[in-house]
């Protein structure tokens, strides 16, 4: 497959550091860049029925907006995604405490300092179709113990991308990397909401939440809920419910679904289908879960070439470890350390 890169300024920070973008671009029409700044995929384009490319991930023209916005477009995050209650963990005994970011709670490890805003290492291979994007995050950084080496590599497919999470630590630690880029199919720039999105989830279960959103340890059957995307829906049939669990997170989705399957394993998490574009995008992981999120919290975001981001814009896929999994007795643990590295894979592909 032959790939064309190229590289370029993406603007510069507060402290005057310039960013740097890579795009890289196969003959079938599917393309991506990303930022050193963040390791943010900053585009993800696709080509639709009619082979008409359009990028589908919401985003900034400039490195300004990702520095100063507050939504985690395509960040990745870390070294904890999603929630932890009481922003405090504990790991054989020992209790560390976090950065209170969500009410009473941490969300995304630290919203003003995190991986998404700090600038990583950054290697291209042509040949590979590949950007590595690496960053050190030492002991006790935000409030996680270990001196940490993460890699985020970001692989070019024919019809999609690949992105591999590798992490070691010299102390065991929670290692709970995620990509928080939003979906639209129709476009960034199409001006529709994702209310007409068809999603199929491969989760029979789910995982409710009480107060500020955290999880109560019970896994859920979907099956005659609103949750119950095994036999696809569209977002728009039950989004606006009087269902308590769609009003606790916002008036929406804002939850994970715990993935058939075994942990470790590459398997399909979820479909999306959008009608009049004809795409299809199929989400592949190796983790436990995915959180789907429908925008809940846009707010007329300004994005790209001016383009306006209203509330239900988009939506994220963010395959995980269960929230708050290191408070919960029943959920799997994100414990890594000298013996344990992390290796984990998302990928989104398209037919």
């Amino acid at each position: 497959m032959s790939i064309r890169f190229s590289e370029s300024e993406f603007g510069t920070t507060g402290d005057g550091r310039k960013c740097r973008a890579v795009s890289l671009d196969n003959e079938a029409g599917f393309g991506i860049t990303v930022l050193d700044y963040g390791a943010t995929l900053q585009s993800f384009r696709a080509p639709d029925s009619n082979g008409k490319v359009s990028d589908v991930v919401l985003g900034y023209d400039s490195v300004s907006g990702y520095e100063n916005g507050t939504v985690f477009f395509g960040a990745t995050v870390g070294p904890n995604a999603n929630r932890i209650g009481g922003a405090k963990f504990s790991i054989d005994g020992t209790e560390y405490s976090l950065k209170v970011n969500d009410g009473p709670n941490n969300l995304h490890s630290d919203e003003t300092n995190g991986l998404h805003k700090r600038y990583w290492d950054m290697e291209t291979d042509q040949e590979k179709g590949t950007v590595t994007l690496s960053i050190k995050s030492g002991d006790m950084d935000m409030g996680f113990p270990g001196n940490k080496d993460i890699t985020v590599t970001y692989t070019l497919l024919a019809n999609g991308v690949s992105i591999k999470y590798h992490v070691t630590s010299d102390k065991k630690t929670v290692v709970n990397l995620t990509n928080h880029s939003y979906f639209n199919l129709a476009g960034e720039d199409s001006g529709r909401n994702v209310d007409s999105h068809r999603v199929t989830l491969n989760a029979s279960s789910f995982t409710p939440v009480g107060e500020g959103s955290i999880p109560t340890g019970e896994l859920r059957k979907v099956s005659g809920t609103v949750f119950d995307f095994t036999g696809s829906r569209t977002i728009g049939q039950d989004v606006n419910k009087d269902d308590p669990q769609l009003k606790i997170v916002g008036g929406g989705y804002d939850h994970n679904f715990c993935i058939d399957g075994e942990t470790g394993v590459m398997r399909e998490a979820a479909v999306i289908r959008e009608a009049l574009s004809g795409r299809v995008m199929k989400v592949m992981t190796d983790l436990p879960g995915i959180q789907l999120y429908t925008g809940n919290f846009l707010d007329n975001e300004s994005g790209k070439g001016g383009n306006i981001y209203p509330r239900r814009a988009a939506l994220c896929l963010e395959t995980q470890y269960y929230p708050d999994c290191v408070n919960q007795d029943a959920f799997e643990k994100p414990y890594f350390g000298p013996e344990k590295p992390c290796d984990t894979e998302t990928r989104y592909i398209f037919e």
